[in-house]
């Protein structure tokens, strides 16, 4: 799968490429938590429309040399030596003399949307200069005037590096106002102690000898997208009739027993322990078990994968956007970016990073789950975007199959 000739990539794909002893952050912590999702989308208005002019703060960065990043934890590279030290970031401290505050307080898109939801919806500050959020939150953000345009003068490095599959993203066509931290892969995941290879979403749902060893993702976008891609429907462009086909699918699935749990932060442990055989999996977490174990293996369904970022943008009312675009800058450097991208394993949104990467770690840098070939986003998708209704709507409908 791996060394596949690579082609070109199709247009969804151009447009939207939107070990165990060093977990990665998604193992730990991307889960959804169901009731804060039902209370998130499900109940009410998720926010008062602003316009981002009408709350832009005072940039003081040329005079006070501070910084306020609230990222997912596990994201950024941690000195072995020293869990204290974080290299690329004190680099920057160094080398900017800007002081970073640095969160690690993005545990779920939807629960950190409920802290700052009132302030932002009242055009008040969050005491936050950058915010980490998936795509589809990101959007969210975007979509409500939360969020400030960015300068793209001031980041020539984003400008010039950021992955061609990355730009013109359907709810930021011009890169305006969010810019990807990293990106990753949704696929099925196997481990082929217990079960042999499983190719398709298809196996995965039905195959009579992983009855009760699969468990699939409660991140709707990630196990209702690759279901939808099964059953020949797109997820990136898709109807009502066709998202309640497939929900129908996982529901067989749910009913016949195939299906053991839904899982947002254990199914890493479980699959390297053998308890699960099979899975809808995030590809950070799978290189990390694949260090350990050659035979947890990732796998690009027939049907395709699914594409996820997490991106930095500006909340309104930061206080330190000249600082945040530093900020942003710099992680665009290619050996910035490879170094990061060494630790967390993620796919790498920066062009350079991959040859910058084989003076850290060859192997890695002929990865292709860090550095995918053409071929291997020919077949990515992301998930739709949706109005405010539909999330409400998708979401309410899949919580109650997942049985959240």
């Amino acid at each position: 799968m791996r060394t596949r000739a690579p082609t070109a990539p199709s247009p969804e794909a151009a447009a939207l490429l939107s070990g165990l002893n060093r977990p990665s952050r998604r193992t730990v912590l991307r889960g959804l938590v169901a009731a804060t999702a039902l209370a998130a989308t499900g109940c009410g208005m998720p926010g008062t429309r602003q316009d981002p002019a009408a709350c832009r703060g005072a940039d003081v960065s040329s005079t006070d040399r501070k910084l306020a990043v609230s990222n997912w934890p596990l994201y950024i590279d941690v000195d072995e030596d020293d869990e204290a030290k974080r290299p690329t970031l004190d680099e920057f401290v160094t080398r900017t003399g800007i002081q970073v505050t640095y969160q690690e307080d993005v545990n779920d898109n939807n629960e950190f949307f409920g802290k700052i939801r009132n302030q932002l919806s009242t055009c008040q500050a969050i005491d936050r200069d950058i915010i980490v959020l998936t795509d589809w939150m990101a959007a969210r953000m975007i979509r409500l005037g939360w969020v400030q345009p960015l300068r793209m003068d001031k980041m020539p490095n984003v400008e010039a590096n950021l992955l061609p599959s990355l730009r013109g993203r359907p709810w930021d066509k011009k890169t305006e106002y969010a810019v990807p931290w990293q990106t990753g892969l949704a696929g099925i995941a196997f481990n082929g102690n217990v079960a042999r290879e499983v190719r398709s979403v298809e196996e995965l749902l039905t195959r009579p000898d992983l009855k009760g060893k699969v468990t699939c993702l409660s991140e709707m976008r990630d196990t209702m997208g690759l279901i939808m891609g099964s059953m020949g429907h797109d997820p990136s462009n898709f109807t009502e009739d066709q998202f309640d086909d497939a929900l129908t699918r996982l529901q067989r699935a749910v009913d016949s027993g195939q299906i053991r749990r839904f899982t947002g932060n254990d199914y890493a442990q479980d699959l390297a322990k053998g308890d699960i055989a099979a899975c809808v999996a995030w590809s950070g977490d799978v290189i990390q078990l694949n260090f350990e174990d050659e035979k947890i293996e990732f796998v690009t369904p027939d049907s395709g994968v699914m594409l996820w970022s997490d991106n930095m943008e500006v909340p309104n009312r930061a206080t330190h956007q000249g600082n945040a675009e530093a900020f942003m800058n710099y992680y665009y450097e290619p050996a910035v970016a490879a170094e990061l991208a060494a630790y967390v394993n993620y796919i790498c949104p920066v062009v350079g990073a991959q040859d910058e990467m084989a003076n850290i770690d060859p192997e890695l840098a002929e990865n292709e789950l860090i550095f995918p070939s053409e071929d291997t986003l020919s077949s990515a998708k992301v998930f739709m975007a949706l109005n405010e209704a539909e999330e409400r709507i998708y979401e309410q409908r899949f919580q109650q199959v997942i049985g959240a």
